[in-house]
Order: structure tokens, then C-alpha cells, then sequence
């Protein structure tokens, strides 16, 4: 049934490729009833990914005309905003073009081989007119036969490979619904009686297409009914779109689609036994995204209400949207029967040595994190480990602390009925805000209705406090054995390398020898030599020794308790004298007492 929609009124895009090569959309912005000073503006940034990326950079040729194609001025006010003075009975008209060469999921790439947007890259928003209906027409490129679309708008007059006219009911809509256009693999499938569709740009011919539908389909049914039960999700159907390239990794959530990228030797493969370790991370990826359909795209920041488009949106509350959905992604694997326990554990324990391995999780709350993710999580350097913590892993690890702790203090005597759960808070969240708005006191109030008591302390001491978290204790308590284990020699140090060509100072961690020693982020650490009194040279003896990768430091130190380091800072030759790294020690996590772990992770049933 096509969307009931008033031509007349509604703002109209027309998105063409303009010419592939040179990777240039064309846009015709139609305003039917236009103000007398009209704006138009690009938005600064795009939901889910908080970074102003300032997207008006690839605008370029933008004109404006009424009526017999008269032109009319277009003033441009600031980086991102236009005006138009304008007759405002007679239909404005504005023409621009947008190159697009980024592959990530955030804007927008066009080539001869595939062409994908997302609304905020290349739809001007139309000030007066954001809560109209929109239309987004795409007509079919004469030149790239055999392309499809496929978008998670409302078809409202297309053809059989997608192109044609495309409805949304206000600008938000519109501009989170991105398109994907090219020669994709395409397949679709049904998650608890819901059309889902599947396309994959970039394939090799090796991909199993039943395979990945039908562990996609076990990851959405598996959600679908965490947060609803027997009932249908608050979408009419679902589009997935894949990107597969030689390196990349990440992904978009929208409210009815999902825009991700990985390696295209990640993806599952004809004949192959058994799941590759990159394809168990895409679907830990595919699993994340869609969790954020509830998680984030309905049920999400106050803050969040309604989106400025024109600046950043600040919210403290990402170490719940975020971490909470980095908990279930891989969570709900598990529960739907791709992952086993110690493979989920192996999952989990990779996050925590993560965490531990971050100096800034002392330094900065994941409260504070989640508000300067505008400035530092998107924004990396050498003393990013030192000075931050990431609220995907770090709250995944809160979720993790909730969620046990609830399990531990409502644990029900043999033969009662569980008690209260972290999925429980979840799903009370959801009726408790109407799916919609959220504050932090929203998640205070489930947990007290839920656990019986305030948690107002472990609020202030796991997400608003730097302390570490009690993870050996909680995970003791539910069956896991935590193993300490010595640490990787990088670790050890107190650093982060790169050894492609030769050992690469990326990161000097706050507190390490190699921090002590005068390392920095750039040195080229060449090679090692005795240091103080061993440098007395012994027959046969060399002077020292040339590194070609870091365990070389315990091959030709041996017993020395101090070296000195060689090293090159800009084209400069610098003599470090090091202190041999202590035993430090990573966690490892294993199932101890097999019963208390599945009641924690097997399947519900």
C-alpha cells in the first residue's frame, strides 16, 4: 500500500549519479512552499557516532532558482548554512553536488561499483519544514546497469531493482534510512514473522549467503524476543547492508537497518567446518547493531529527544546505550546457540584485559567518558590509553557488575523462581520510559523496584567513580574461575607497538618501565646493548644487539636486570637505559562450576 503523502507539501530530493569516476552525486532539492528567507543547512554529524565531521566539506556548486529557472542568490551564513531570499508562493529549487569517497557506514561513497549514503552526508535539512513529509526519489543511473537499491524507506512508486520514489514522515526519518545501491548479493528471511532483508556489497564468491542468513536470523530472534517475548518488534521489516572490503571494521545502527563493513575474509565461506574467529566478531557486530534498535534508537538519552543537527549533543548516559549493548552482543550470541560458554568466557575475558590494560580507567569515570566522546573517543593519540577509557568496554564490564549483582542477591532458594536479572531491568526500562526518552534516574529506579534496595553506591563508584570494578568476586560467585596468567611482554613494559617494520612506539603507558626509561609515542627502537658495568666487552662479545621485534629483548638481555635501549626520535640517536620489566599477570577465565554458569548464560527457555 503506498504511503499516504501530499505531494504539495512535502520537501522532495532527487539523488542522481552525476558522474561515478569523479564520485559526485547530484541534488535537486525541491521546496514547494518556501519562506520568504529561507535556510537550508547540512548537518554537522549523524546520529550513533559522536563526532562533528563537518559533512558541508563536500558540498560543492550549490544553486537556486524559482519559477522560468530564474536564479536567486543563496547566502552562505556559516560552514554549514545557507539562506535564500526568495518568493515564498512560488516552488524553491536548489541544485548541488556532493563527492563521496568515504567507505565508512557514516557517509558516503560512489564509484562505478557501488554507491551507498547516509541522509545527513547529502540532504540538505530545510529550517521551518523538518517535521513535513519528505520524499526521496532515485532514478535508475543509465550507465551502471544491473544495479539495485535497497533502503529501509517506505517504497512508494519503484521498480523491481528498487529505484523510484521512496516516502519518509519528517527529516529525521529520512536521513536514518541510508541507501545502498550497486550489484550486491541480496537474501532475505524471516525473524519471528518478520521480513528481514540481507545485502552484501563487496562478496567474494566464496560467501555462504544461507549461512550468514541463518545465524542472522537465530541472533534477531534471539533479541526480538529478549525485549518482547511472543511479540512483533516495533519495526514492519529489517534491512541489513554489508560492505565487505580488504580491511574494515564497524557499524551504524538505524531504526529499521543497520549499515556495517568488515573484512572480506571474515565473511563465512562455502565448505568452511568451522566459524572463523573474524566471522564470530562479525556477528558479535551484527549482533551489537541490532540490539540498538531498542537499545539507542527508541529507548535512549533524554538528551536525545529531539536532534540538533547543527552542533553536538551531549549526554553522559553512553556507558549505558553503548556498553550495555557491547554486554548482550555477545550475551545473546551465546543464548542463541552460536557461541558456547567457554567461548563466550574467551569473548568476555578479552574485554576485561582490555580495561585493565588502560591506565586512564583510574583517570576518567565512564560518565565522563560518555560526555567527551565528542573530543577524545573519536579523536585517538599516544595518550589516549593514559588519559581515557572507552565506554563500549568498560561499560560492558557495569553491565556485566549489574547484571551478576542482581543475579547474586536475588538468587532464589532450590525449586523457587528466579529472581531479578539485569534482562529484567532492561525490559522494565523499555515500559517504565515508553520506549522512548531515558534518564539516568530511570535506571536507578528499575534497579531499586526491581533489586529491592538502592544501588545509588554502586552508581557512584562503577560509573561515576574511577575504583576497579569487582569483577573476580562477581564472576567467582557465578561458576567462573579467574586464572592469573603472566602477561604479554608488550604489557609488561608498559607498552603498545607496531613490529610490521621493525618495533614502532605507538603508545608509552602512564606508570610502565619504558615510561621511566623516557620512551615515547613515534621512537623506532632499534637494539640493545649491556647496560653500566656489563658493557665491559668480552671476548667474542658483541657491543649489543639489533631488534627486529620486541620478544628480542629476552633473547639478548638474558639475565641483566638493566639495558639500555636504542633508539631513533626524529632521525636522532638516543641511548635509554631500561629497567627489565616485572611479572605482571592477565586474567584467564574458565568454567568452574558448569551449573551456576548456564544459569547465568545458557539459553532461556
Amino acid at each position: 500500500m503506498k504511503n499516504k503523502i501530499r505531494p504539495a507539501t512535502s520537501i522532495h530530493y532527487r539523488v542522481e549519479v552525476a558522474d561515478a569516476h569523479a564520485h559526485l552525486f547530484r541534488v535537486t532539492l525541491t521546496i514547494p512552499l518556501p519562506a520568504a528567507e529561507q535556510r537550508v543547512a547540512l548537518p554537522v554529524w549523524i546520529p550513533g557516532s559522536y563526532l562533528v565531521r563537518e559533512f558541508s566539506k563536500n558540498l560543492q556548486c550549490l544553486e537556486a532558482r524559482q519559477g522560468s529557472r530564474k536564479t536567486v542568490p543563496a547566502e552562505q551564513l556559516d560552514k554549514c548554512t545557507w539562506q535564500i531570499r526568495c518568493d515564498p508562493t512560488t516552488p524553491l529549487v536548489l541544485t548541488y553536488e556532493v563527492h563521496a569517497r568515504d567507505s565508512s557506514v557514516r557517509t558516503a561513497w560512489l564509484d562505478a561499483d557501488r554507491g551507498f549514503f547516509n541522509g545527513t552526508s547529502l540532504c540538505l535539512r530545510v529550517e521551518g519544514h523538518e517535521h513535513a513529509p519528505h520524499a526521496l526519489e532515485l532514478p535508475a543511473p543509465k550507465a551502471l546497469a544491473g544495479w539495485a537499491v535497497a533502503t529501509g524507506l517506505t517504497a512508494q512508486k519503484v521498480d523491481k531493482r528498487g529505484f523510484g520514489t521512496y516516502v519518509a514522515a519528517d527529516y529525521d526519518e529520512l536521513v536514518d534510512c541510508p541507501v545502498e545501491m550497486g550489484t550486491f548479493w541480496s537474501g532475505t528471511f524471516s525473524a519471528c514473522g518478520v521480513p528481514h532483508r540481507f545485502v552484501v556489497a563487496g562478496a567474494a564468491a566464496t560467501l555462504d549467503g544461507d549461512r550468514l542468513l541463518a545465524d542472522t536470523r537465530k541472533i534477531c530472534e534471539a533479541e526480538i524476543r529478549f525485549w518482547h517475548g511472543s511479540k512483533k518488534p516495533p519495526y514492519k521489516s529489517y534491512l541489513f547492508m554489508l560492505n565487505a572490503v580488504d580491511d574494515g571494521y564497524g557499524g551504524l545502527e538505524h531504526r529499521n537497518s543497520t549499515a556495517l563493513i568488515c573484512n572480506r575474509k571474515d565473511l563465512p565461506r562455502l565448505g568452511e567446518p568451522k566459524p572463523s574467529e573474524g566471522y564470530t566478531t562479525l556477528r558479535g557486530l551484527i549482533s551489537h547493531e541490532y540490539f540498538h534498535t531498542w537499545n539507542v534508537k527508541r529507548l535512549r538519552p533524554g538528551e536525545f529527544d529531539s536532534y540538533h543537527y547543527d552542533r553536538e549533543n551531549y549526554t553522559g548516559l553512553l556507558w549505558f546505550f553503548e556498553g550495555f549493548t557491547s554486554y548482550y552482543d555477545d550475551l545473546l550470541l551465546r543464548r542463541a546457540g552460536l557461541l558456547d560458554n567457554a567461548a563466550y568466557l574467551k569473548l568476555l575475558n578479552k574485554t576485561i584485559n582490555q580495561v585493565m590494560q588502560t591506565p586512564g580507567r583510574l583517570v576518567q569515570s565512564v560518565a565522563q567518558a560518555s560526555f567527551d566522546a565528542w573530543v577524545k573517543y573519536y579523536r585517538p593519540d599516544e595518550n589516549t590509553p593514559n588519559a581515557t577509557v572507552s565506554y563500549y568496554t568498560k561499560g560492558a564490564l557495569v553491565a556485566l557488575c549489574f547484571d551478576l549483582t542482581l543475579r547474586s542477591e536475588s538468587r532464589p532458594a532450590q525449586g523457587a523462581s528466579a529472581g531479578a536479572t539485569l534482562d529484567d531491568v532492561m525490559r522494565a526500562l523499555w515500559q517504565r520510559c515508553k520506549a522512548g526518552p531515558m534518564h539516568e534516574a530511570d535506571f536507578e529506579q528499575a534497579l531499586l523496584t526491581l533489586g529491592h534496595r538502592s544501588y545509588a553506591p554502586e552508581l557512584a563508584r562503577w560509573v561515576h567513580g574511577r575504583a576497579e570494578l569487582p569483577l573476580k568476586e562477581l564472576l567467582q560467585q557465578h561458576g567462573v574461575a579467574v586464572f592469573e596468567e603472566p602477561a604479554q611482554l608488550a604489557q609488561r613494559l608498559g607498552l603498545r607497538v607496531g613490529e610490521s617494520q621493525g618495533v614502532q612506539i605507538k603508545a608509552v603507558l602512564r606508570g610502565g618501565v619504558a615510561e621511566q626509561a623516557g620512551f615515547a609515542a613515534g621512537d623506532e627502537w632499534l637494539g640493545l646493548e649491556p647496560a653500566g658495568s656489563a658493557r665491559t666487552r668480552h671476548a667474542g662479545q658483541p657491543d649489543g644487539w639489533r631488534m627486529s621485534r620486541l620478544d628480542d629483548l629476552l633473547l639478548y638481555a638474558g639475565t641483566a636486570k638493566k639495558v639500555v635501549a636504542l633508539v631513533s626520535r626524529d632521525k636522532r640517536l638516543m641511548r635509554l637505559e631500561l629497567a627489565m620489566p616485572p611479572a605482571l599477570t592477565t586474567w584467564r577465565l574458565a568454567v568452574q562450576d558448569a551449573g551456576l554458569v548456564d544459569q547465568w548464560l545458557a539459553p532461556q527457555a
